[in-house]
This record gives C-alpha cells, sequence and structure tokens, in this order.
C-alpha cells in the first residue's frame, strides 16, 4: 500500500474514532441519527438549566442529537416550535413546561397524528397523547412540605397550632403546577380550621414574590404564623428579602415549598427556610430521552402498573400510573425527597450540588 493510502486510511479510521468515541449505542454506518425536539419553559431558571444538562449528557450517551427551544411560556410560540419540529420529521418530542396547558394541547394532537412519540416534563399538557408524563406527584410533594411547614408552627409554639393567617405564595394562577401545589398545600391546612390561608402571587419570580409579601406583611402583621411558598428556588430570595426588609427573621416563618434549586441549597444552609422537597428535574430529563430513544429502537418503556426501581437514586421507586390530565398516556411518578428532614442538604445526588460543581 503507497504511503498516501496508509495516511488515508489512518485518517479516516481517526474521524470514525472521533465520531464514535466510547458510545455503543451510537448509529451504525448507514442508519439515521436520531434526533429529538424539546420545548422548555424559561432558559434563564435553573431547573430548566437541569432539564437542558439531563437531556444533553443522556442524548450524547446515546448517540442521538436534541435540538432544545425555549417557548418562553407562550403558548402561540410554542404551538409554532412543535410545528416546526412536525415539518422537521423530528423523532420524538418532549414538553418541559408551558404555563396554560390545555392552550397547547392542539399541537399535541399535531404530534399524534405525525406519529412522532412525545414525552413531557415538569407538566403534563391537558390533553392528546403524552407517550410518558416524568415528573414528581406536585399534589403529593406539597402536601409533604405542608406536612413540615404546619410542623414547623407547632415547633414555634409550644405544640399548638393557634389562630391566624398562613400566607402562601403561588406562582402564575393560570399554571396547572401552581393549582396542583394549592391543593396539596390545602389538603393540610385544612386540617386546622384555626388556620387563613391568604394568598399573594408570586408569578415563578423574586420581584413578584418579594412585593406580595410585602404587602401582605403590612396587612397582616403579627396575625401570620408562618409563610409557604410554592417554589422556593425561583421565589424564595424574594420572599426571604421582604421579610428582612420589615426587620423581621425570616427562620421565625418557618417558610417550606416544593423545588430547591442552587436558591434553596443556599436558603436552607443559612436556617431561612425550615424545607423543601426536591423536583428530581435532570433526573426526569435523563428518563425522558432514554424512553423515547427505547420507543425508537424497540425496547420497553415503563407502562401503567409498573414500579421503576434504581439502586441509590433519589428518585425510586418510581410507581407509574395512567396519566390523568390527557386522553392517553402514562405518568412515572418520580420520588420527591424532604431536605433537610430527609436527604441531607450537601447530599452530592442532588441535582443542584451537581450543577454548582
Amino acid at each position: 500500500m503507497s504511503l498516501v493510502k496508509v495516511i488515508i486510511a489512518v485518517l479516516t479510521l481517526s474521524l470514525l474514532l472521533v465520531g464514535c468515541g466510547s458510545q455503543q449505542t451510537k448509529p451504525a454506518d448507514g442508519q439515521k441519527k436520531l434526533v429529538f425536539g424539546m420545548i422548555v419553559k424559561d432558559i434563564s431558571t435553573p431547573y430548566i438549566q437541569a432539564f437542558i444538562q439531563g437531556a444533553e449528557k443522556k442524548a450524547q450517551e446515546l448517540g442521538v442529537e436534541i435540538v432544545i427551544k425555549d417557548g418562553q411560556g407562550d403558548s402561540d410560540k410554542i404551538m409554532s416550535i412543535m410545528d416546526n419540529f412536525i415539518t422537521q420529521n423530528v423523532d420524538g418530542f418532549i414538553m418541559a413546561g408551558a404555563v396554560d396547558l390545555k392552550a397547547i394541547v392542539p399541537g399535541v394532537k399535531r404530534l399524534n397524528e405525525a406519529k412522532i412519540p412525545v414525552m413531557a416534563l415538569d407538566t403534563s399538557p391537558e390533553g392528546g397523547k403524552v407517550d410518558l408524563f416524568v415528573s414528581f406527584d406536585i399534589k403529593d410533594a406539597s402536601k409533604k412540605a405542608a406536612e413540615a411547614f404546619v410542623q414547623g408552627i407547632k415547633d414555634r409554639n409550644g405544640g399548638n397550632v393557634p389562630q391566624g393567617i398562613v400566607v402562601e405564595i403561588t406562582g402564575d394562577l393560570r399554571d396547572m403546577f401552581t393549582k396542583e401545589c394549592s391543593s396539596g398545600f390545602k389538603s393540610v391546612i385544612d386540617q386546622y380550621p384555626q388556620l387563613t390561608i391568604v394568598q399573594g402571587e408570586g408569578k415563578w419570580n423574586n420581584t413578584d414574590s418579594n412585593d406580595r409579601t410585602s404587602d401582605l406583611l403590612t396587612r397582616y402583621g403579627k396575625e401570620i404564623r408562618g409563610i409557604y411558598v410554592q417554589t422556593p428556588d425561583i421565589m424564595g430570595i424574594g420572599v426571604v428579602s421582604a421579610i428582612e426588609a420589615a426587620g423581621l427573621k425570616a427562620e421565625d416563618f418557618g417558610i417550606a415549598g416544593i423545588c430547591i434549586g442552587p436558591e434553596g441549597i443556599d436558603l436552607i444552609k443559612n436556617k431561612k427556610v425550615l424545607a423543601i422537597v426536591e423536583q428530581p428535574a435532570k433526573d426526569s430529563a435523563e428518563l425522558a430521552v432514554q424512553y423515547l430513544y427505547n420507543i425508537k429502537t424497540n425496547k420497553p418503556i415503563p407502562k401503567i402498573g409498573d414500579t421503576v426501581e434504581q439502586k441509590d437514586a433519589l428518585w425510586a421507586p418510581a410507581k407509574v400510573v395512567k396519566n390523568p390530565f390527557v386522553d392517553e398516556g402514562a405518568y412515572m411518578i418520580l420520588k420527591g425527597s424532604l431536605v433537610p428532614l430527609e436527604v441531607k442538604v450537601d447530599d452530592p445526588r442532588l441535582w443542584e450540588n451537581q450543577l454548582n460543581k
């Protein structure tokens, strides 16, 4: 063989090695590379970054391409992106967050008609077919956080729950997530008729949550027995800042909620928040990509009635039930851990600690 041919052969082999790396699941020569489309709600928030990192990590492992677009919570924009994905003939789709879950149903149904499998994270569309909704149980997680919240009230009042006001700082009132959070919270507080819930719409940001908390502190003052924040990961700092600006101590309000994020980790460490149930965001995105890949390679995915186990995973065991929000599909309910009461705040399995690294 001539020297030129040897060089060409070596370069060709090098390119193949670079292209394949150590990923044994990447498509073989001649096979089409799978492409998955994904829409997120707000690319700037930490839990969305966790979705993105989880999806990209798993896609790289499997040798598939993941195309991620920010729908910005705008239903029209989301459906336009869905239509583009259909035109591009993507092999699978992940809906990772929207505000109006009913408005996007026509887009989901068009994906169904195009025979593109659909996964959902965080919240589920409220119609159409979603092959698998992968999330923790928002209502159940909120109930767990509310129980810790009430226990905090008892601990600060000699074991009793006195009459008074509990403030609930909510997300966007149009969002299914908000409604599920409130349902879980109310199911616990309703057991104590001496407590009255007063809501302030924080709209998933620190500015609005700060303003609403300031208003309610001014209005109700010493009547307030505690402040519950639906998602401290994106509203906790606003609430704490309002409390401290009023010359009060955050720890005296026993703040609790669901979804930690780096914000929540710092607030717990500084004893300004009592407890938060973690949303296994990064894990859920990894699972969604894996299960889309399984569908496209004729491998099984979890079905209704299954319980999915994985050793040392904080999200396991995960029961699979019928998705109550859609016309057809399953719901894989990931376990949410209460930090720091069930899992230590510095546990390396928390995606927040992985993200910080």
